[in-house]
This record gives structure tokens, sequence and C-alpha cells, in this order.
């Protein structure tokens, strides 16, 4: 992943991208991560980058002429980019788009917002519009972050055990199952027998079906949107009988 972040914090995300699994792939060069402030992009000596709104109306508005300036900037050693503006008004960005994201050989270009608004204008500039959710938060960093992190670690060579990334939740469209740890008895809390019986069929099937427990009581939206197997439509079943023994003991 190669990544330039317009942002007018860059501190917020040194933070987080020199720890942990980023650092250690940016390391290797796996992966290059830019960071960049938009108030060097600015011309005059307040370094302004909000103006008010035209037409009235509260807050202030992130003003267009920094951001095409860094922009323009960045295209300007000729390398393809593809430039992405974080917004609650985007596509959402889920675990489909983070393996898109991870295949793409262009570099990102993400611009993080803040104050009440970006100048419309801005949009002319760019490919994308993606949102993490249905909310809004102060600023674009954090869904910068959200975004370089889930691609990451979808990186080949990025984690220690390639492994980890087909057990986790979404990869296979469901939530994750539920994982345990030494020791095997804790304040009269045990580990299921079957996940030390040794016997890894009944380990897998298990897995599965705690996984499409969780999910349907969680997330069933997530099931409607899967292929179900043969197997899983019995796992389904099972747990709609158990549940239903269940209600008639209550």
């Amino acid at each position: 992943m190669k990544c330039d972040v317009l942002t007018l914090f860059p501190d917020i995300l040194n933070a987080y991208i020199n720890e942990s699994i980023i650092k250690r792939a940016r390391e290797k060069n796996l992966i290059d991560i830019r960071l960049y402030n938009i108030r060097d992009f600015t011309s005059d000596s307040y370094r302004t980058v909000d103006d008010y709104p035209f037409g009235g109306g509260a807050g202030m508005v992130f003003k267009p002429e920094p951001i095409f300036r860094a922009v323009d900037f960045l295209r300007g050693d000729g390398e393809p980019r593809r430039v992405i503006l974080l917004s609650p008004q985007g596509r959402p960005f889920n675990q489909l788009a983070a393996e898109a994201y991870s295949r793409e050989k262009q570099r990102f270009v993400f611009i993080c917002g803040r104050y009440e608004g970006i100048d419309e204008r801005v949009k002319t500039l760019i490919d994308e519009e993606v949102s993490i959710g249905d909310y809004v938060l102060t600023g674009g960093e954090l869904a910068a972050l959200v975004i370089i992190d889930a691609v990451t670690r979808l990186i080949p060579g990025v984690l220690g055990d390639e492994r980890s990334i087909e057990d986790e939740s979404f990869s296979w469209g469901l939530l994750d199952y539920p994982d345990y740890t030494r020791p095997r008895e804790f304040r009269g809390l045990n580990v299921p027998d079957v996940l030390v019986s040794g016997n890894h069929k009944e380990i897998k099937l298990w897995r599965r079906k705690q996984a499409l427990k969780k999910t349907m009581a969680l997330r069933p939206d997530l099931i409607e949107k899967i292929e179900l197997t043969v197997l899983d439509k019995k796992i389904l079943s099972d747990i709609a009988s158990e549940e239903d023994i269940s209600d008639d003991i209550d």
C-alpha cells in the first residue's frame, strides 16, 4: 500500500503509524505512508485553511485553495494517484473494499476534512468519497487510520501468520468464533472440551457453528449476504432447534 495523507494534524497519524504492525510493515518497505500538513499549502501569513460559509450558517468551511495546491503538488511527480475524500457522505468502507485497496497499484491520497464541511469544489479533484460509518467525527484522521490499518494487514508479509487473515471476522463473511487460551480453567470458567480434544474436524465444525450462531445473534444481516453451504444450512437449522427447545424449557 502506498498513500499520501493530507491533514491538519499529522501528529495524530504519526502516533499510530509508528507503532505495532504498521510500523513493522513500513520498516520492511511493505507499505509507504507519507503525511502532509495542509497548512503548508496556504498562501497567507496566518496559514488560513477555513472561512465562513456563503449564505450563512453555523461553523466554518474548509477552503478549496490549500487542498487544490496540495493535490497539484503530489501529482507533480507524475505517479498515478487515486484521490479519496473521507466523508460520512461517501461509499461505505468494508472488508471487500479493504481487499480491493490492498491490490491497488496506484498511490492513494486521503484528504482528511475538518470543521463544518469542505468546499464543494474540492470534489472535482477526487476519484472517490469514502465513509467508515454513519456518524460524524471531528476530522478525517481516524477514518484514514482505519482504512490504512484494515488494508495493511491484508498485504502479504505484514502479518506473521497469513492464516490470521483467513480466520478473521468478515474475511469469510461472518463474525469470528470465540477464542480461548491458557489457563484451561479460570475462575470457574472452562475452555470448551472440543478445543482440547485434538480432533481437528470437530474443532473446525464447532468454530463454524459458533461463528454462525454469533452472526445470527448480533449481525443477522450478514447471513443474507453470504452463500451458505449445505452444512451451514444444517448448522443453522440445528441452532434454531436448540433455541426452540430452550424456549420450551423456560
